[in-house]
């Protein structure tokens, strides 16, 4: 908030994507900071609008596609409602808006994101498997799937002892496209289905219960906080075909020196300077070594686990680009203790447990089974 001719002027920070999990749950923790900003939602769905705890609300119309429409409609938002800073929670979104960013500068509007190539290397899961790739970062052995050929050849090279490949989509998120299968009439019907031909790729499977993601944020290349946690469960893994969903079901928070490692040299491979927020995803292997999968450059849903937690990152983003104010921390990876879980279902408030106390839960129901 700042003082203009004696007249308190109220910030106002333009998030997209309102109305459902990840964007809603960083105005929650906007809002659990007793911010002062006012919060305009916008959001191309008008139910998911209506929902949404933003203070303003304003639709905005586009596809996946996107068209010369949404970036007319976006510009006029914040010629009408000029917004300080403005927040995106879509991958496919970022990279939209990232190609008329200049423009979005010119009326006010802060953007606090990585440079427009490092978004168009991230938003395409293969580029930035190439890029990796040719770093030296451990990565499942993976390639493009342009044709039959192609995927006849992924089957023979990345087969696992159940001659079981992992095939995915290239760009979108929860786990678009995602099915494991040995199954090469599976596998082509299943990207016939999605016109994937060319938007695919095929790699060696990895362990798809185990994986982590670590959150960041940077300034100007140098690192402000991380926090990593791991997934104890897919949220509805019984609903998809891959038992991946993007959803976690419960969270843990969790630190580990080779995922630090891991998560580092995989940003600064893509960004020798980062800044912004950048939300590593990595799965383990065989051998039981984490392959970095994916970078997404915004918050993901359950960094309200860490809000409530006691370390609220999306305050920590926006006091940083709007107010200059950085945090004082004792450490900056991973402050907040291991073993605190997330646990989510639907159309019920997550709640944040401890895992011993889980455990505990455990431990006297075996006991009560086995004296009777």
């Amino acid at each position: 908030m700042c003082l203009n001719n004696g007249v308190l002027n109220m910030e106002k920070i333009l998030i997209t994507d309102v109305g459902v999990a990840p964007a809603e749950n960083v105005i929650n923790s906007w809002n659990d900071s007793l911010g002062v900003e006012s919060i305009i939602g916008v959001s191309r769905n008008v139910y998911s609008l209506y929902s949404s705890k933003a203070n303003l609300k304003r639709y905005i119309p586009y596809d996946y596609a996107f068209s010369k429409e949404y970036k007319i409609s976006f510009l006029s938002i914040l010629e009408k409602d000029k917004p300080s800073l403005a927040v995106f929670m879509n991958d496919r979104e970022i990279l939209e808006a990232s190609k008329f960013r200049d423009e979005i500068l010119t009326y006010g509007t802060k953007l606090y994101l990585p440079s427009h190539d490092v978004i168009e290397n991230c938003t395409d899961k293969y580029q930035t498997y190439k890029i990796w790739k040719e770093q030296g970062i451990k990565v499942p052995d993976t390639m493009i799937i342009c044709d039959e050929m192609d995927l006849k050849r992924t089957f023979n090279q990345f087969g696992d002892q159940e001659g079981k490949v992992w095939l995915r989509s290239t760009v979108g998120a929860g786990g678009r496209g995602a099915l494991p299968t040995n199954n090469f009439e599976f596998a082509k019907n299943w990207i016939n289905l999605h016109k994937g031909w060319g938007n695919f790729t095929a790699s060696e499977l990895l362990q798809a219960d185990k994986t982590v993601t670590w959150l960041s944020i940077w300034f100007e290349g140098e690192l402000v906080i991380a926090q990593t946690r791991r997934r104890r469960t897919w949220g509805f893994a019984n609903r998809t075909l891959s038992g991946v969903t993007g959803i976690t079901g419960v969270g843990e928070t969790y630190s580990n020196d080779t995922v630090n490692q891991v998560a580092m040299d995989s940003i600064l491979a893509v960004d020798p300077k980062p800044h912004g927020v950048y939300g590593v995803d990595m799965t383990y292997d065989q051998k039981d070594f984490p392959n970095p999968t994916e970078i997404n450059m915004r918050f993901f849903t359950t960094c309200y686990f860490f809000t409530k937690a006691g370390l609220n990152m999306p305050k920590i983003y926006k006091d940083i680009i709007l107010y200059n104010n950085f945090p004082t921390l004792e450490k900056k990876i991973n402050p907040l203790p291991d073993g605190l879980l997330w646990i989510r279902d639907m159309d019920r408030e997550p709640i944040i447990a401890d895992k011993e106390e889980i455990n505990t839960i455990m431990e006297e129901q075996k006991n009560m089974l086995t004296q009777r």
